[in-house]
């Protein structure tokens, strides 16, 4: 098995069990991640972001939560993988179930370098904002308003970490 499709069963096998600190070892320093709802830039706002989502789930949704992930290939240029999560969105309670497709690169030494999900937002924000979500799903004003919240919750989140 490649190094960086190691890189990528480390980060998902210590995602699945809310190990943030393992999965914050899979990262570079100038480590970049992107998807719907945030845009990061360097190992603390990435890695922070991890810690953040998996201090709240255990939290408010341990009970509920679940990962599946598969189709992880990497070579030493790229990588990707699919995913699944099952979990209690922290804002609102509601339950969700989000499919995600990730690609990724890699630095010279095996770390994640940058990190591209994507996944279906307006199915998201039917399940995680419930009738908000669903009348306002498509429309780039929510879109908006869910990466300025997500990036206010991460600052603040990262301001009270050592």
């Amino acid at each position: 098995m490649h190094v960086n499709q190691q890189t990528l069963e480390k980060l998902y096998s210590a995602f699945v069990r809310l190990d943030s600190a393992t999965m914050a070892q899979c990262y570079a320093a100038d480590a970049t991640f992107d998807d719907e709802a945030f845009s990061l830039r360097g190992h603390r706002e990435v890695t922070g972001m991890w810690h953040m989502l998996c201090d709240a789930t255990k939290a408010k949704g341990r009970d509920v939560w679940k990962l599946v992930y598969n189709g992880i290939e990497a070579d030493t240029a790229a990588g990707q993988a699919h995913w699944e999560a099952d979990y209690r969105f922290s804002a609102t309670g509601r339950m969700v179930h989000n499919i995600i497709d990730s690609r990724y690169t890699f630095d010279a030494q095996g770390l994640i370098q940058t990190q591209r999900d994507r996944f279906d937002f307006w199915a998201w924000s039917r399940q995680a904002l419930g009738t908000p979500g669903l009348l306002l799903g498509w429309t780039p004003f929510l879109r908006s308003k869910v990466r300025a919240t997500a990036a206010v919750n991460l600052k603040k989140y990262l301001a009270a970490r050592p």
